[in-house]
């Protein structure tokens, strides 16, 4: 299944061909839109040459900070962002052989213990490990056990609350008009 958040054919694409580069989007997808957010590692990709995480790790800091700092922007805050990425990066290396996929796959794992895997990552908490795991299990087929439950709320059938449930721009409505109601209702409190 091609996924089809950015509404950029090309960097939907390597968003659905690369681990990695989805990986990296949602390690974006912070104080920047979603689309925003997922169409950065294309423009990495196209900065540097390489998104994988051996090119990313290993890449000039400096220079990742330039990348990511070339307009348009990869990210509001271009400098942390960079950091962040090759410290991601560089934990998948370390930890994962290099191999994103690794994650979730490597032992057969339940969504409960891919979650503690994506909160070990630099760049994930609660929240983002949950939403990263709803969205490998409802649009890129992974079916650990208790995937559903280890990602709840994010993992509910039928759900428009995260980039997980974006399949269209139908869906991305629909997502934006669920994270406003959530906003205004916490303001209310």
């Amino acid at each position: 299944m091609t996924l089809n958040i950015t509404g950029d054919t090309e960097a939907d694409a390597l968003l659905s061909d690369n681990p990695f580069a989805l990986m990296l989007g949602m390690l974006l997808d912070q104080q920047v839109t979603m689309e925003s957010a997922f169409a950065g590692p294309l423009k990495i990709l196209q900065r540097t040459g390489g998104i994988d995480p051996a090119s990313v790790a290993g890449y000039d800091p400096e220079k990742m900070v330039a990348a990511f700092q070339e307009t348009p922007a990869a990210h509001r805050y271009p400098g942390s962002m960079a950091g962040r990425a090759q410290a991601l990066a560089q934990a998948i290396v370390d930890d994962w052989n290099g191999d994103t996929t690794s994650i979730w796959n490597t032992g057969d794992p339940d969504g409960a213990e891919i979650r503690r895997r994506l909160l070990k990552l630099p760049g994930f908490g609660e929240q983002k490990a949950k939403i990263f795991l709803a969205l490998l299990g409802k649009q890129r087929g992974v079916t650990a056990s208790g995937w559903r439950e280890a990602s709840a709320p994010y993992g509910e059938q039928g759900s428009y609350r995260s980039v997980a449930d974006i399949i269209d721009a139908d869906s991305l409505a629909k997502v934006r008009e669920t994270k406003q109601a959530a906003k205004a209702a916490a303001k209310k409190k």
